[in-house]
């Protein structure tokens, strides 16, 4: 670049949507909140890339932002908002144990639904809460596609089912033969197995800990960025 050219402010400010667009990265440049919110919407979108038709959270994108929100010093706690049909087992699970992981305090909220692999996100954070007409469906993992070896694919499967399985578990106050019941349970999805928790029905199962908004979810969530200060 010439010393005589310039940026104007709208490229600059343009030049982190660019890139978060071209290789997933993100920065949080003069963030003054002490809160930061991550929304994840529709399906969650891995390695495939689904239809354009189609409301996504690229987890490329995620990631990103877990890792700006852990280094960035004004941030001082994460609220997460949820409502997803599920998607990408791999990726949901990635950003699960991201959110588990961070050393920031961390709040879920379900809005809508947090539904398939968005149950583990919705677990991993230290509090998390789901509104009274929030749904959460657990079911089985799903698997589309070509079948070459069925012995090798169904202990693949297996063994991923059993890593979302005790990722809940360590999560949440569910225990494995509740879970389980509620997985394979039939006669209430009308193409599958499975059971759909409402509100309340989640916190009674020791999905979720307690049912609120998002008036709830900032009171919750500043107990613990308080907390957290106590300690430092």
């Amino acid at each position: 670049m010439r010393s005589d050219e310039t940026i104007s402010p709208e490229e600059d400010n343009d030049a982190p949507v660019s890139n978060l667009k071209e290789v997933g990265q993100i920065q949080i440049p003069d963030v003054v909140e002490r809160i930061y919110c991550l929304s994840i919407i529709g399906q969650i979108e891995g390695h495939q890339i689904l239809p354009a038709q189609s409301k996504t959270t690229k987890y490329e994108h995620v990631i990103p932002q877990l890792l700006a929100v852990e280094q960035n010093p004004k941030v001082e706690g994460i609220l997460v908002i949820l409502n997803t049909a599920g998607g990408d087992v791999e990726a949901g699970l990635a950003i699960a144990e991201m959110l588990s992981s961070l050393s920031k305090p961390s709040v879920s909220l379900v809005l809508g639904g947090g539904h398939s692999i968005g149950i583990p996100i919705a677990v991993s954070c230290m509090k998390s809460l789901i509104a009274p007409t929030g749904t959460m469906t657990i079911h089985p993992i799903r698997y589309t596609g070509l079948v070459i070896n069925g012995h090798q694919q169904f202990e693949y499967l297996q063994k991923m089912q059993e890593r979302i399985n005790q990722f809940i578990y360590s999560h949440s106050n569910i225990n494995k033969e509740k879970l389980e019941n509620f997985m394979f349970q039939t006669g209430e999805l009308a193409q599958d197995i499975g059971t759909i928790l409402i509100g309340q029905q989640a916190v009674e199962a020791g999905l979720i800990q307690t049912v609120g908004g998002v008036k709830e979810a900032f009171k919750e969530l500043n107990c613990l960025i308080n907390q957290n200060n106590q300690y430092q």
